[in-house]
């Protein structure tokens, strides 16, 4: 299948047109239009090769919410017309102990990306959701519940399940404590499910700037870490404590906000933290955690609790070629809180090719 995305050539060229094919149908596959894409901090690293790990050209994308134009001969979870997403894994072995009970984003022989990864097949390169079309394995093509706005659900693919899935593991729910930092399209996420879940929701933040924000969001109070009073005061007062934060930084300030036998688990930097401090962790048997995105299963199960709660990123919405201008706007924090693109501004290719 002919098809048409933008791309980066290079780790310094801004992002631009290109087009390429999509493989034909396998009888397990599901082939999209894509409606919407969100735009994530992890497709600026990739497209600068900020982590190393880069493949050019890169087709970036993995927040997609698509429609479906054709199917597989084996094809049974869906049909032409459904709503579908596709989040950031396309495939894994379906066989190790984590594939089998539903924590494929562990894969031990690690997942496939939907993009800048392998097929598992043909070992070509995958494309992500910056395109008009899509082709992917029917066990990774998730259900969109019907009532959830499909313009607004894209962020809910990584920054709803990458929230969600902490959130769930370290039993979340009525009573909970939980603290949230930094309020980005992580943090706003994490803030608006954690609220959903029933829990009482701080947003942690260096200045009280925020606090509006917060409470619009869900948050019951704002807890200035900058201020040394309030963070002595709050000692000890979080079963659970979502780090947010996309960059190298501190995280023992945090530490004895735990009350004991507590986590703080980190969600947003991708790579080194500044040397650790542990006399809280030994002292209250706190604990430092790491997460990734969730199972196909769990985000599943978020997208229908989303549904229930009308609980939806804040987004705004972009057209295909204002793609580098986002790019700028994010690293400056100039959003609120996820940029989508409207995949309708992107040219549809020559329909004589499809």
């Amino acid at each position: 299948m002919y098809t048409i995305g933008y791309a980066a050539q290079t780790p310094d060229a801004p992002l631009a047109p290109y087009s390429f094919e999509r493989r034909d149908l396998r009888p397990n596959d599901v082939a999209m239009q894509i409606l919407y894409c969100g735009v994530c901090h992890s497709d600026l690293h990739q497209a600068r090769d900020d982590w190393g790990i880069s493949r050019y050209p890169i087709v970036p994308g993995h927040e997609i919410i698509g429609r479906v134009t054709a199917i597989g001969s084996a094809v049974t979870r869906h049909k032409v017309g459904d709503a579908v997403a596709v989040g950031c894994m396309v495939d894994s072995c379906q066989q190790c102990d984590q594939c089998r009970k539903g924590e494929e984003q562990l894969c031990r022989e690690t997942n496939t990306q939907t993009y800048n990864g392998l097929d598992r097949i043909t070992r070509e390169p995958t494309y992500g959701g910056y395109s008009k079309h899509l082709v992917t394995r029917e066990e990774f093509v998730l259900r969109v519940p019907d009532g959830l706005d499909l313009a607004k659900a894209a962020p809910l693919l990584c920054a709803g399940i990458t929230t969600y899935s902490p959130l769930r593991t370290w039993n979340v729910g009525p009573g909970s404590r939980v603290a949230v930092i930094g309020l980005g399209g992580l943090g706003h996420m994490a803030v608006k499910l954690a609220a959903g879940l029933g829990a009482f929701v701080t947003v942690v933040s260096r200045s009280a700037d925020k606090l509006a924000d917060a409470l619009a969001l869900g948050a019951d109070t704002l807890l200035v870490s900058s201020d040394a009073t309030a963070m002595a005061n709050a000692q000890s007062s979080f079963d659970l404590i979502i780090d947010t934060i996309p960059v190298r930084h501190d995280v023992s300030p945090y530490m004895n906000l735990l009350d004991v036998d507590a986590t703080l688990v980190i969600v947003g930097q991708v790579g080194p933290i500044e040397e650790l401090f542990t006399v809280p962790f030994i002292l209250g048997r706190r604990r430092l955690a790491g997460s990734p995105i969730g199972g196909i299963a769990q985000t599943q199960e978020m997208l229908d609790f989303c549904a229930r709660k009308n609980i939806l990123p804040d987004c705004e919405m972009i057209r295909m070629e204002q793609i580098n201008e986002a790019f700028e706007r994010m690293e400056r924090s100039d959003v609120r809180y996820r940029f989508v693109i409207d995949m309708a501004s992107l040219e549809a290719p020559d329909t004589q090719h499809l």
